[in-house]
């Protein structure tokens, strides 16, 4: 509103009209204004936020089993000096499962903090720091997410975090009570033999359960050390163990350049490479339906001239690099320039150039 001085010696107010900003979204007739879509954006947010909280509170349950039944056996097996210490590997059968079941379900939580990450790192902290720049892969990533679930870690990163994280001090903890238990229940061992046969199972004798014992032990603490290397986690802060800095073998670990710039420490933002497609259109309207696909799609189309071996009709090929999120938009350009069109797609391993990765990309 503006005020202007009359001859009189008044004011008359006059309204000044904004300019209608443009939508940010419009489909099928319904438009989304900005306001809109940050309110839809702070909900999904929040939704998120929820559904992470909640497989990272299944995460703790998990753990609190192992524990839980960890303190019973050891109890268990050290009331009573004719206890056998067959509980204790039992235990460790157990424990074993707890995390199982527990990288599954990390996986899931780490589904779900990939989605809050970015929108962490590509609206809320874009907003901060104006203009308002999400990354241009930002959207698509997101959507590929929703539209095409997939755990961004695989499970020997999920197992091996936990075991870190967790279970080897249980498994510590059992394998030293045990020892404990077969030196000095029912009494004191005074010779090697002694302590070694009382870990015999029936007719298994004690020195083959140690062997196994070994080798079991041997390949949990090589699967923490070979996961170290494994950096697909957002859900928490990754950390690399001093002495890999000690040993100056730390470089080993981080092996993209992100990493030995800010170090994996840091908390960065989720890097995945979205999906992408190769699509063939086979059509009789190439041209048309070219036309169509790079207006609407914004994507370049590369034409090949075939020939239907049936028909001996001479037909476009027209070749055309996707995204998830593409691919209804171009059936559907292809069935308005040509309904009788064909369409093929396929899933590309990687796609360098031009709208995509750059080809110098490490």
């Amino acid at each position: 509103m503006s005020s202007n001085p009359t001859p009189n010696g008044g004011t008359e107010t006059k309204s000044t009209a904004r300019e209608p900003r443009e939508n940010v979204w419009h489909y099928r007739g319904y438009d989304l204004r900005p306001q809109d879509f940050t309110t839809a954006m702070v909900h999904f947010y929040r939704g998120e936020i929820q559904r992470a909280n909640t497989w990272r509170n299944r995460l703790d349950t998990t753990t609190n089993w192992a524990i839980v039944t960890t303190g019973a056996i050891i109890s268990f097996a050290l009331s009573n000096p004719n206890n056998s210490p067959v509980v204790l590997l039992m235990n460790m059968v157990l424990v074993a499962t707890f995390l199982w079941i527990e990288a599954r379900r990390y996986r899931y939580f780490e589904l779900f903090s990939y989605r809050v990450r970015l929108l962490e790192t590509d609206f809320f902290a874009a907003m901060l720091v104006p203009p308002f720049q999400p990354s241009p892969d930002w959207a698509e990533t997101l959507a590929t997410s929703l539209l095409r679930p997939k755990f961004p870690i695989s499970n020997w990163e999920a197992i091996g975090r936990r075991l870190r994280r967790n279970y080897l001090a249980i498994f510590g903890i059992l394998t030293a009570v045990w020892f404990f238990k077969l030196y000095s229940q029912p009494f004191t061992a005074v010779t090697f033999q002694t302590f070694v046969s009382r870990a015999e199972i029936g007719p298994i004798p004690g020195i083959y359960i140690f062997t196994a014992g070994g080798i079991v032990a041997l390949g949990l603490l090589l699967m923490a050390l070979i996961t170290l290397t494994l950096h697909e986690s957002t859900g928490e802060v990754l950390d690399q163990p001093k002495v890999f800095e000690r040993l100056q073998i730390n470089r080993l670990f981080r092996s993209t350049t992100r990493d030995r710039v800010y170090g994996s420490g840091v908390w960065q933002r989720p890097h995945a490479r979205r999906d992408e497609f190769m699509t063939m259109i086979i059509t009789d309207k190439g041209a048309a339906v070219a036309e169509r696909v790079m207006q609407e799609l914004n994507r370049g189309v590369t034409a090949l001239h075939g020939e239907g071996m049936y028909t001996q009709k001479a037909r476009e090929v027209l070749i055309c690099a996707l995204t998830e999120t593409e691919i209804d938009d171009l059936k559907r350009a292809v069935n308005e320039a040509d309904p009788q069109g064909f369409v093929v797609v396929m899933p590309a391993s990687e796609i360098a150039g031009r709208g995509f990765a750059p080809l110098d990309e490490d």
